[in-house]
């Protein structure tokens, strides 16, 4: 059997349990007082999952650490979805992969996301897709240029071109029209990543197996040097009205959040990204010179972090 043989959805989905659980034990140490809550769940037409939330922690405010493996016949949605819409026969699929945000208590500390997923077609098509990105209350440049740096090195370590390319991914992905501004300082992201005549499978949940096990250090890294940071009523305003931006993207313009509600996905683990609480106050103007201000003019695409 070849190496390529051996990359199977089995492998694959056994790595993505695994990488849940030890993101789960690193990121419950690093929080000291939080534990996650388990909740399991099967999906009518195939497959299911386990959802894992953390609530009032003394980092964390309200996590969620998500893992799925679903499958069942392709809906006419998903099949748009993927241009695949002239099938003669409708295909099966596989989906499976772990999907994370967290929301800090302080608002020194930032804001994560990450997913790291898989997708095969019986018609023989499969691909992967995910990434990292950061959405800090305030954006310090020292701490973006390291975030930044720790992504371009997993990258570097595949392909030279990954970094370039999946930077301005995130950057256009991660981005509210309606507001002009990115929903934070971006990071990776990718998707449709499919075997090549250069580049193998393996050589592609390689990748993904590095993108994911970044995962935990990195964050891990931000609640330890911020958790304790001073902050006040001033501070927790803004953090409420950037979580705000949060929602709003990913109600409006996410594409995982409004493909899962439109293709009956779990809706507790769709909406499992929600921060515990957020705020919207009619046409807010940071006062000039602010933290505030800083932050919004920082809030760009195409900044070159590295």
């Amino acid at each position: 059997m070849t190496l390529e043989q051996r990359i199977s959805k089995e492998t694959i989905t056994d790595f993505f349990v695994d990488l849940q659980a030890r993101i789960c034990r690193a990121l419950a140490e690093a929080d000291g007082v939080g534990q996650f809550r388990e909740d399991a769940w099967e999906r009518p037409g195939g497959g299911g999952g386990r959802s894992r939330t953390l609530a009032d922690g003394a980092v964390i405010e309200k996590g969620g650490v998500g893992f799925s493996a679903v499958h069942g016949e392709a809906t006419e949605a998903t099949l748009r979805a993927l241009d695949l819409t002239n099938q003669e026969e409708t295909p099966s699929f596989y989906a499976t992969g772990v999907s994370i945000v967290l929301h800090p208590r302080n608002p020194m500390v930032p804001i994560i996301h990450m997913n790291v997923r898989y997708f095969e077609l019986s018609t023989g098509h499969s691909w992967f897709g995910g990434g990292i990105d950061l959405t800090p209350h305030y954006v310090v440049a020292e701490d973006a240029r390291w975030f930044h740096q720790q992504l371009k090195a997993v990258c570097d370590r595949h392909n030279a071109d990954y970094h370039p390319r999946f930077k301005t991914w995130a950057d256009d992905y991660f981005f509210i029209p309606h507001r002009q501004e990115t929903r934070g300082i971006g990071g990776i992201f990718f998707d449709y990543l499919k075997p090549a005549d250069a580049v193998h499978k393996a050589d592609l949940f390689a990748f993904v197996q590095d993108v994911g096990n970044a995962f935990a250090p990195i964050y891990t890294h931000f609640m330890h040097q911020n958790r304790d940071l001073p902050f006040g009523e001033r501070e927790k305003q803004w953090q409420l009205l950037r979580r705000g931006r949060y929602v709003e993207f990913n109600l409006v313009w996410d594409r995982g959040t409004k493909f899962g509600l439109e293709t009956n996905g779990r809706t507790e683990s769709i909406l499992m990204s929600m921060p515990p609480q957020a705020n919207w106050t009619y046409d807010f103007r940071p006062e000039p010179g602010s933290r505030e201000e800083q932050t919004l003019n920082l809030l760009k695409k195409g900044i070159d972090w590295v």
